[in-house]
């Protein structure tokens, strides 16, 4: 198989390249390097070569929030890429903004404290997050917070663009450990009271376990549950959202107010604006562990599926702050993919998990019909 990336000849030389191009922000400043990945990322959206993943992402936003009006999935569409882009800046600045001195300046941890008393306790933690609101900064708070933070993450091709990465994370106590091979060595970092972080809404594929996601069954992996029961941790859910970056508008009916970013007074009781953009509320959507799965029927489907019902909580403060563009369900359980009738087994699982109705068991039932259908007409298509 080819190596991924430019010839190895070439990383120092790209290195170097990248860095200089990434000074251009920080010599620009906050505000002004924030509003110029806000254009770029519009811009980037519409484009018409774009016009595929822009699809992609009011198909998915269709799916999350079937009543929200046509235009306001769109608009949620656009600004998901404008929060890429400012992804991209923040990343930069975080280094220098979230210090021991300074990040109280730039961060709210409002209730969490629940979460932080079991993480102090030394018991076995997880802590997951889903690609919604400022995962790398999250990660950056709790180190600063005095936890030795590891983080599951894919190594970079360019080695010294990994190695900057790893140096300059390792300074504030975020230790990034490599997905390849990580689950041999994890149990004992979480077993010793590490805490391990992992952003886990990703696709896992035709082998992954399929959970309710937005009503709909999604490729979720198994490992995190399994490490949860194999150490006996305890599961923290959360999300770091980018609050407003400027006053609201004049005229009310321009703020999206069922959105957290977009009305302060939803994170944290009064309006908290930030003048760089670089500000932000970390919250907590769900907090369990041994003593709420230990007796259900299937643990491990327990575990995956509340896990990532928290995620999507995380997701409905900030939708715009999602990455939508993402193939969600891409993957598709087996008697989808073999055209057969939903199981009645996973029906069991899933009308077993104590926060579904029967309503909900049965829209998921009728989302997967649904979606055997789809699949059968491409096969028939495809000869």
């Amino acid at each position: 198989m080819a190596k991924k990336g430019p010839p190895q000849a070439l990383h120092i030389p790209l290195y170097y390249a990248m860095r200089a191009a990434t000074s251009l922000p920080l010599v620009a400043g906050a505000s002004n390097a924030m509003g110029v990945a806000r254009a770029i990322g519009s811009g980037f959206a519409r484009l018409p070569s774009n016009r595929k993943r822009l699809r992609r992402a009011i198909e998915n936003l269709e799916q999350a929030f079937p009543d929200a009006a046509p235009e306001r999935r769109e608009r949620i569409a656009i600004h998901a890429y404008q929060h890429l882009f400012e992804l991209a800046v923040e990343v930069l600045y975080t280094p220098r903004l979230l210090s021991e001195d300074a990040w109280v300046r730039h961060a709210r941890i409002d209730g969490v404290f629940g979460a932080i008393r079991d993480l102090v306790s030394g018991k076995p933690t997880l802590l997951l997050c889903g690609h919604c609101g400022n995962w790398e900064a999250l990660g950056y708070i709790m180190a600063l917070l005095g936890f030795p933070m590891h983080a599951v993450y894919r190594p970079l091709d360019m080695k010294p663009l990994d190695q900057w990465v790893r140096d300059v994370r390792g300074r504030r106590g975020l230790v990034l450990v490599d997905k390849f091979g990580a689950m041999d060595t994890l149990g004992d970092t979480i077993t010793a009271g590490a805490p391990v972080g992992f952003v886990a809404d990703q696709n896992a594929g035709d082998r992954g376990i399929f959970v309710p996601y937005f009503g709909r069954l999604a490729s979720t992996y198994k490992s995190i549950g399994l490490l949860a029961i194999h150490t006996g941790a305890t599961i923290v859910v959360g999300s770091c959202i980018r609050t407003r970056r400027e006053p609201p508008a004049h005229n009310p009916a321009d703020l999206d107010t069922t959105s957290p970013t977009h009305d302060g007074t939803q994170l944290g009781g009064e309006a908290w604006f930030s003048r760089d953009g670089l500000r932000y509320e970390v919250r907590i959507s769900d907090v369990f562990g041994p003593d709420t799965w230990k007796d259900t029927e299937d643990p491990l489907y327990y575990i995956t599926a509340r896990y990532r019902r928290a995620i999507e909580q995380t997701v409905r403060w900030a939708p715009e702050q999602y990455l939508w563009m993402h193939r969600i369900w891409k993957s598709r359980p087996p008697h989808e993919r073999n055209d057969k009738p939903f199981p009645d087994s996973l029906r069991r699982k899933i009308a077993s998990l104590p926060w579904m109705s029967d309503a909900d068991v049965q829209s998921v039932v009728d989302r997967s019909d649904r979606d055997r259908q789809i699949l059968r007409t491409s096969d028939q298509k495809r000869f």
